[in-house]
């Protein structure tokens, strides 16, 4: 079942606008999330031509557009608000969504520790720490920044994230990197060269 989601006229005006100036006037805006960043979601909006939209989108209808919704997407997009920001250069849309945030209390208390203590340390290196999920004992972390291909990460992971993260919320007994670290460009350290 689609999701009840809303689309205020001045977003409609700006999705208007875009798909008149990209000649697709018929285009449906795509939402999908694609994951969180500090507890909120990531969003994916991307204008769809009706014959490209992937077959299994549900499809709200609004006035003037059908918006179509990644299926996956569904359950944490019910209740949103699609607006536009006006304080954004040029404006952009934006999305209000009740459904943010961590539900579970243990999520909501590794945010907080991320949030307090460890992105602001993590933050003059140019790096940041992000929760993507909780699950039995294992926190999920994903590192970007300064923090993605750096050298010292797994002194930073071990002796820095995890240590607080155990400290503070007792039933999280492991906290897992999946950040994919050959992928950094810029990371704080460099490995020290051995000598030939």
């Amino acid at each position: 079942m689609p999701p009840a989601i809303t689309v205020t006229p001045a977003a409609m005006a700006k999705i208007e606008a875009v798909r008149s100036k990209s000649g697709h006037p018929d285009a449906c805006l795509r939402i999908a999330i694609a994951g969180r960043r500090g507890g909120q979601f990531v969003y994916e909006l991307d204008l769809v031509a009706p014959e490209d939209a992937p077959s299994g989108d549900l499809t709200v209808q609004t006035a003037g557009f059908r918006v179509l919704v990644e299926p996956g997407s569904a359950a944490n997009l019910e209740g949103a608000v699609i607006d536009l920001d006006a304080s954004a250069l040029g404006g952009a849309l934006r999305i209000d969504n009740p459904n943010e945030g961590w539900r579970d209390p243990v999520a909501a208390r590794i945010q907080e520790v991320l949030d307090r203590q460890i992105n602001p340390s993590v933050a003059a290196h140019g790096g940041f720490v992000d929760l993507l999920e909780v699950r039995g004992g294992a926190a999920y972390v994903q590192l970007g920044g300064g923090c993605q291909g750096c050298a010292q990460v797994d002194v930073t992971l071990r002796q820095g994230i995890e240590v607080a993260i155990k400290a503070a919320v007792p039933q999280i007994t492991e906290v897992i990197d999946i950040t994919d670290h050959a992928a950094g460009l810029n990371p704080y350290f460099q490995p020290a060269k051995k000598a030939s």
